[in-house]
């Protein structure tokens, strides 16, 4: 509890194409670093497709892939997460996201 609040888990989509492959590798990432800034969080692997059947209680997309309509939902491109170049810069937008979201 925080200021009297309920603290809850955070959702967080990793999106690519597939919901395979590269999604794999980013939520691996970014389980990690959550883990390490004492967020909690339920990851959820998904394809692109497949965003608008998890908007209404998601927190942050991060994706290696383009996404259309959202929602108001925040979209952080993870594609430096496969490449590493740039990895820590979003790793910070992705923290920096979820401290400050709120469903």
């Amino acid at each position: 509890m925080t200021g009297g609040r309920v603290m809850r888990k955070k959702r967080v989509l990793v999106v690519c194409g597939t919901g395979i492959a590269t999604s794999t590798v980013v939520a691996e990432k970014v389980a990690n670093a959550l883990r390490s800034h004492g967020i909690d969080a339920e990851l959820i692997q998904c394809k692109v497709t497949e965003v608008p059947n998890y908007l209404s209680d998601t927190d942050l997309i991060v994706a290696t892939t383009v996404v259309g309509d959202t929602r108001g939902v925040p979209v952080v491109p993870a594609v430096s997460l496969l490449t590493g170049v740039g990895e820590q810069e979003v790793i910070d937008k992705i923290v920096e996201a979820l401290s400050t979201a709120q469903r």
